[in-house]
């Protein structure tokens, strides 16, 4: 009682609204309504629109392709300046052991990552629209380019030819590898930019929609975990060989356990005081994030102070100690990649150009949300493409967002690219000025850095469970995506993941979810009739919806649903009335058998007692009544009522049936057809199939697939739902009252 008044009282307070209007079908609709006339144009005047160029449009070109044109002019130095120091400073010490650590895991010596944080960077402030994001090294694509320079160049080729007794001891050995592999990597560089380059004069911004969510998370873990088993061997100050491709992390795990005896104990200890002293700085910065003025730069600190330890205690010559060693003074002059090397890493730059790019225009999509302005994803793909074929002609490798970093440049105040340009400034103060003097830099330092900042993705194995409890097929992309990525390694697996993915989009469009729909009482409101109990149907007529478009994938599944949703089968009623009208027959001729036996017995007879004894058989055992013999009635009527049932036609228990296509986005020919057999078939068995809710496209797709003709009209498509219901309504009356006077 009580829960009937609140209804009544929520009823009474909610708005109303009411209208009186005609039955709308898309015939009488567009009858009704007048289009906009529009004048087609010709390719020629196309092309000539396109290329038409006014001094208006120039000015927005060149602020496309130069967005400081745009910003830097109106660039606020008071409010700004303060803010973009000292985040460029912060961000500046970060870029730098980041750069250093990073280049081992691209596999070239460490003075590259600098040259890799330096001219990227620099030159994303002049064509890239995000202000808050840090482009430079980051841990995944500096994996991806290692792989592919292990990949090239491994270290049993570059042996080959040496004499020495101890080849991976020997200067010379050394040298000969990280050329190589530098040359690779640069070349991979120059590759994977012009691919971005051109997807973005292209327009092509949209391909990042192909890495959902689920997919880079599940990836980047795998990379995670690659990069922590590459630094292993840093950490321990072992050595071995480094691998890349299928397995490749169990190979690098059992090599690290095989000499895992010959174990460095001043390395060991090097990189575990550091990882220690990494973690309670990021503890301190997280927890008193906002006492704090800036984020104390844990990781130049350890940096300056495992380069003192080590200078100061000549770890290298006394425990062996593996350190950077030489770092040239000064930058490099221009050269041209080798491009002979291009066939062979392809399809890696085709995979780190997208990689690259995914990473970069999701934080850039966050740090543009958050601050309430907007970033062009085309012009981003263009602006990292230059990044990445500029600096490869000064020697740096494939770069993109790095997150951790941008987290800092953001919330340190940064509030434009002049940030970034501040931070790559530093970067080359150390290059030109005082880069010897982090030679002594142990390399277990640079591994406990980049194993540290591995912590933010191992989180992400918090995701299986929440992809668990929200949607098994995201969890099934994940999963992928991490296997894939961990056994096959990171390009192939990157691959199969996008595969899988557009598979699920298969499935679920091949799959859908199909409904029947109730109106809710006194509205023009449809829902799910086994979902909500106030639903009811309307007597005669069957609601049919599907969540999906109609094509080749799911046309049969759509019918075979149609058919089990309703619970009419045309085919099946067809059958069972031509099984009945056969029964009928059969009954017919049997009776005639029988009739012209009589007649035969009738004429056949010579004499008069003859005749009277047929005569008093026929009249008592065979004798026609009402036109039928008594013995085949009463062989009907012995019958059973089931029997009795298969000689009446059957009829199905609705007479009008519509399809709400509001889920529809489109409808190929083979939906078409599907379509339009679908109306044919229940018009058959004397259902009305009609459709409700097709949009302006979809219409426009059926009349160029020839949907429409004599037998299908545009009759048949109503503007909602309730217009179907209603026009159904007043055609079943119209035909009963029709029966009824005949």
């Amino acid at each position: 009682m009580e829960h009937a008044q609140e209804h009544e009282a929520w009823l009474e307070q909610t708005q109303k609204y009411c209208v009186e209007r005609p039955i709308y079908n898309q015939e009488l609709l567009q009858g009704q309504l007048h289009r906009r006339e529009r004048t087609p144009q010709t390719l020629r005047q196309k092309i000539a629109h396109s290329c038409r160029c006014s001094s208006k449009k120039a000015k927005s070109h060149l602020y496309s392709f130069l967005p400081i044109l745009k910003w830097l002019p109106r660039y606020p130095v008071k409010e700004y300046l303060l803010g973009d120091i000292i985040s460029g400073i912060s961000t500046g010490v970060m870029q730098l052991p980041q750069g250093l650590a990073y280049a081992l895991l691209a596999a070239v010596p460490p003075v590259f990552g600098l040259y890799s944080s330096f001219y990227p960077v620099f030159l994303y402030t002049f064509f890239g629209t995000s202000k808050h994001i840090s482009i430079g090294t980051f841990a995944v694509i500096s994996m991806m380019v290692g792989g592919v320079a292990v990949r090239q160049v491994p270290d049993e080729i570059i042996s080959v030819g040496y004499n020495s007794t101890n080849v991976t001891d020997s200067l010379e050995y050394y040298h000969a590898r990280d050329t190589k592999r530098v040359q690779v990597a640069v070349t991979l560089a120059f590759l994977s930019g012009i691919i971005q380059l051109c997807l973005g004069l292209l327009r092509f911004g949209f391909v990042a929609i192909y890495l959902t969510e689920p997919l880079v998370r599940g990836f980047t873990t795998a990379a995670a975990v690659h990069v922590f088993t590459s630094q292993l061997k840093y950490l321990l100050g072992i050595k071995t060989n480094r691998y890349s491709g299928p397995l490749s992390v169990v190979y690098s795990i059992a090599a690290v356990l095989s000499k895992i005896t010959t174990t460095n104990i001043a390395a060991l200890i090097v990189g575990l005081t550091c990882i220690v002293l990494l973690l309670i700085g990021k503890e301190i910065n997280l927890r008193f994030k906002k006492q704090l003025p800036v984020p104390i730069p844990m990781e130049i600190i350890v940096v300056i102070i495992g380069t003192g330890v080590s200078a100061g205690m000549n770890l290298n010559e006394s425990y062996r100690v593996d350190i950077v060693g030489n770092i040239p003074q000064g930058l490099r002059a221009p050269a041209i990649p080798e491009i002979q090397l291009i066939p062979a890493i392809f399809v890696d730059a085709i995979a780190i150009a997208i990689v690259g790019f995914s990473m970069a225009v999701s934080m850039s999509k966050i740090f543009a949300l958050k601050h309430g302005y907007t970033i062009d994803g085309n012009q981003e793909l263009i602006a990292l493409g230059i990044c990445n074929s500029v600096g490869s002609f000064f020697q740096s490798f494939s770069i993109t967002c790095s997150m951790s970093r941008s987290l800092v440049q953001e919330s340190t105040g940064g509030k434009t690219q002049i940030a970034g340009a501040l931070s790559s400034v530093m970067v080359l103060l150390v290059i030109v000025a005082i880069g010897y003097l982090f030679e002594p830099l142990p390399q277990t330092v640079l591994a406990a850095i980049v194993m540290v900042n591995l912590k933010g993705m191992f989180k992400q194995f918090g995701d299986v469970m929440h992809f668990w409890r929200t949607s098994r097929i995201e969890l099934a992309i994940w999963l992928v995506a991490f296997v894939a990525s961990l056994l096959l390694g990171l390009d192939y697996g990157l691959l199969t993941a996008v595969a899988f993915a557009m598979i699920t989009v298969i499935y679920r469009t091949q799959s859908p979810q199909y409904r029947i729909l109730g109106q809710i009482p006194d509205t023009d409101i449809y829902c799910d009739v086994e979902e909500y109990e106030e639903v009811k149907e309307y007597p005669g007529i069957k609601i049919f919806q599907a969540n999906a478009s109609l094509y080749f994938a799911n046309s049969e599944s759509y019918t075979s649903a149609l058919k089990k949703k309703t619970g009419v089968d045309p085919c099946a009623i067809l059958a069972a009335r031509r099984k009945a009208q056969k029964r009928h027959a059969r009954e017919i001729k049997a009776a005639n058998e029988l009739r012209k036996k009589a007649v035969l017995k009738l004429v056949n007879s010579s004499t008069n007692d003859v005749e009277a004894s047929v005569k008093h058989e026929i009249a008592t055992d065979e004798l026609p009544v009402n036109g039928k013999f008594a013995s085949a009635d009463a062989s009907v009527q012995d019958k059973s009522p089931d029997e009795h049932e298969h000689f009446v036609e059957p009829k199905p228990n609705i007479h009008s049936l519509i399809l709400d296509f509001t889920p529809v986005n489109f409808v190929d020919s083979v939906g078409a057809k599907t379509l339009k057999s679908i109306i044919k078939e229940y018009k058959e068995v004397g259902v009305c199939v009609c459709i409700a809710n097709c949009s302006g496209p979809v219409m426009n797709e059926l009349t160029r697939l020839k949907f429409f003709d004599n037998t299908v009209t545009r009759e048949l498509l109503f503007h909602s739902i309730h217009d179907a219901v209603l026009a159904c309504q007043v055609k079943d009356r119209s035909a009963s009252q029709t029966n009824f006077d005949l």
